[in-house]
């Protein structure tokens, strides 16, 4: 008979990658039929992959290396998914949970450990240490479920990582006690330690931030882009193990750093996620079920009562933590469970700390931790990790049903969002979608859709391939950020006229355009085509020009026209501003009447509260010559203006063509004409003359008197 035995375990590398592959497949398959949690079925399949179960896989190099990037990816997405406003409003919250998570899982498992176990007090509190801190096993189902910024998501990752911080300098004064005969480390330990710390916290501070904004800047090719952002979070995680942290600290706080350059609809971000989705963290969840023996359960009394009493004790730390802070925060217990559910688990962080217990040679012949301890670490790693998954997915469930039953009638209902962007050169194309992408409603998940309009004369169908390439381009892009983008090319005699029928036949709600980049093209600021279209459309209408990627900007500043509260359109683009820099995490200023200021302020906080707003009263319009010296090049001017006849015009707004070439040549802009009062795009039709862009008998003679007072100078 055939001995199956002698062909394992596998150690073909192409082997070894497709069993992986498949055991990614297959195990959420498996696990949705029986209506369990996916992750659990990655660490059930390593269990039965590994040496302890049938023998198939050996946990070789590729297993510590996949492993251990899996880990720092899970840290790294934690921080740069991460709402760093929310983390800076709730800083005391976060302060509060993280004592609590650190300190009572810490002090029950030590008196456990010394009254129970029988431990020494330098192993008891190395125990204590694994069990006070925890690995964001849990995270990806938060981020399944849509609520990696949501308020308890932000207090328990938080907490996780000031839990994690306070373990590590507990274990360095532990392992330092134990190498010295204990004798406890002295200042000058400490004072080399915090230097250390600090010098690696200013340095990452000072250096990745400059970094990233050169590098983007200058490339926007997506591999080199995704390819800089895993160099930043690795080179973050060595200098991290030297400084003598563990290397998971380091990727944390790399994501936050970069967490305001990475916008979370943008395809770098996708492709972030998506890699670590599909090979790291799965790599990671099995290669940490391979460490688990569950015949250990079987040997005797003793470790049952081992594994019993870890398990036990620290899970019961780990839920007081966070139903006591759930009551001290005055939040509903069904945050509690939520919170209970992302600490819970622990995986790498507690198998680093018992193998250096392992190294520590406390007498000869004799170590800190022993095998009934690394047994009974190592099998309730597979319990926390079932019980934080199961109770995270059902708490997450729970959230998500509880926040829909909570959205008011117009937010059920939806809105009429459907963006058209029009384009026409390959220069704008991309800047034009990522900001339209930025902007739409996500719950609605509606498509985008993308014009390129071109005369219909005898060079119309080289122009239709040349529009249909570029258009093409951007239906790639868009994929890339899982948004479905319609495309046309059409012909018209009139491109103003193709642009507004196209809006008519889709039924848009409004159109992002961008100006005109080839100054021979126009010799005036809206371009060729622009007015005939805001003049031909009630409906939203925004024009932008960015010089450097959105996620690099610093600041938007608004200025908002007098009496814009009173336009039907004024709630909407409010809207989509604070969507467009709640992306990108920047600051956005607003300049107006303290009437206005009064409504932005009262929506900012009632339906954005984690953007960073900053009100300024304006009493009269000034145009936007005083804000040009405060703009900073690194950032957006953003001037709502109105169409003649409208409740918020004004004659200042003829000069702001003139205002904005003088003022603002080359940098960030957008200018934004609101929904208001008109004709309904039904009555467009296609014998509508075409419009061009005139000057008013006020602009002509300010024109004329201007250029008479320079030839008098002259």
């Amino acid at each position: 008979m055939l001995e199956l035995t002698q062909y394992f375990p596998i150690t073909n590398p192409t082997m070894v990658f497709f069993i992986v592959l498949v055991t990614i497949l297959f195990a959420p398959i498996v696990m949705g039929k029986l209506r369990i949690p996916h992750i659990i079925g990655m660490v059930l399949a390593g269990v039965v992959l590994g040496k302890y179960g049938f023998n198939i896989l050996e946990r070789d190099s590729s297993f510590e290396l996949f492993g251990r990037v899996g880990l720092l990816y899970i840290m790294f997405l934690a921080g740069i998914e991460m709402d760093l406003e929310g983390l800076k409003k709730n800083a005391r919250q976060v302060g509060l949970f993280g004592l609590l998570t650190f300190a009572v899982p810490f002090a029950l498992m030590y008196m456990a450990s010394i009254w129970l176990l029988g431990y020494s007090h330098l192993a008891a509190v190395l125990l204590s240490c694994i069990m006070s801190t925890n690995t964001l096993i849990a995270y990806p189902l938060v981020a399944r479920f849509g609520l990696q910024k949501h308020y308890v998501t932000t207090l328990s990752v938080g907490a996780s990582m000031l839990s994690l911080l306070i373990t590590l300098v507990v274990v360095a004064a532990a392992t330092g006690a134990a190498g010295d005969g204990a004798k406890q480390p002295d200042a000058l330990f400490w004072g080399l330690f915090f230097l250390k710390f600090v010098a690696y916290c200013a340095l990452l501070l000072f250096l990745i931030p400059r970094l990233t904004r050169w590098f983007l800047r200058r490339y926007s090719d997506s591999v080199m882009q995704f390819i800089f952002v895993l160099s930043m979070m690795f080179l973050s995680a060595a200098l991290c193990d030297l400084v003598g942290l563990e290397g998971i600290f380091g990727a944390f706080l790399s994501g936050l750093i970069l967490n305001r350059y990475v916008p979370p609809l943008s395809p770098l971000m996708n492709r972030i996620e998506f890699i670590g989705n599909a090979i790291f963290i799965p790599y990671f969840l099995i290669g940490v079920g391979m460490l688990i023996n569950l015949r250990l359960l079987f040997t005797g009394s003793e470790i049952i009562a081992t594994v019993a009493c870890i398990v036990i004790v620290g899970t019961l730390g780990k839920a007081l933590a966070a139903y006591i802070s759930c009551l001290a925060l005055r939040q509903p217990w069904l945050s509690g469970h939520l919170m209970f559910g992302l600490t819970s688990a622990h995986a790498a962080a507690g198998i680093a700390i018992v193998m250096i217990g392992m190294r520590l040679e406390i007498s000869p012949g004799h170590y800190l931790v022993g095998d009934d301890m690394l047994n009974g670490v190592v099998v309730m790693i597979l319990f926390t990790c079932i019980i934080s998954t199961i109770v995270t997915d059902r708490a997450a469930r729970h959230v998500v049903l509880n926040r829909e039953q909570m959205k008011d009638d117009d937010e059920k209902k939806g809105d009429d969002e459907k963006i058209l962007i029009p384009v026409k050169y390959p220069e704008t194309c991309n800047t034009l979608l990522n900001l339209a992408i930025m902007m739409r409603n996500p719950e609605l998940n509606r498509g985008l859709i993308a014009l390129n309009v071109v005369y219909d004369d005898e060079e119309a169908d080289q122009n239709q391939r040349r529009g249909q390439q570029l258009l093409d381009q951007m239906v790639q892009r868009a994929s890339a950020s899982d948004v479905r983008l319609q495309t046309q090319v059409r012909l018209a005699t009139n491109i103003g006229n193709g642009i507004k029928h196209a809006f008519k036949e889709y039924d848009c709600s409004e159109i992002i355009f961008g100006t005109h980049i080839h100054p021979n093209s126009s010799r005036v600021f809206w371009g060729e085509f622009a007015q005939s279209v805001f003049n031909g459309l009630s409906r939203q209408i925004i024009i932008a020009r960015c010089t450097q990627p959105f996620s690099t900007l610093r600041a938007v500043r608004v200025a908002v026209p007098s009496r814009a509260e009173y336009e039907p359109g004024f709630y909407r683009w409010l809207e989509r501003l604070c969507r467009f820099v709640g992306a990108i995490g920047c600051r956005i200023v607003f300049y107006g009447r303290e009437d206005s200021i009064v409504l932005i302020k009262k929506y900012t906080e009632k339906k954005h509260r984690n953007i960073r707003a900053e009100f300024v009263s304006m009493p009269k319009w000034v145009g936007v010559i005083d804000l040009a010296e405060t703009t900073n090049p690194d950032e957006m001017l953003v001037v709502v203006t109105a169409r003649q006849g409208t409740v918020s015009y004004k004659p200042a707004l003829e000069r702001l063509p003139e205002e904005l070439t003088e003022h603002y040549h080359g940098t960030n802009l957008m200018i934004i004409f609101p929904d208001q009062f008109g004709p309904a795009p039904d009555t467009l039709t296609f014998a509508t003359t075409s419009h061009r862009e005139q000057l008013s008998a006020y602009q002509e003679m300010l024109t004329g008197l201007r250029k008479i007072t320079k030839k008098l100078k002259n």
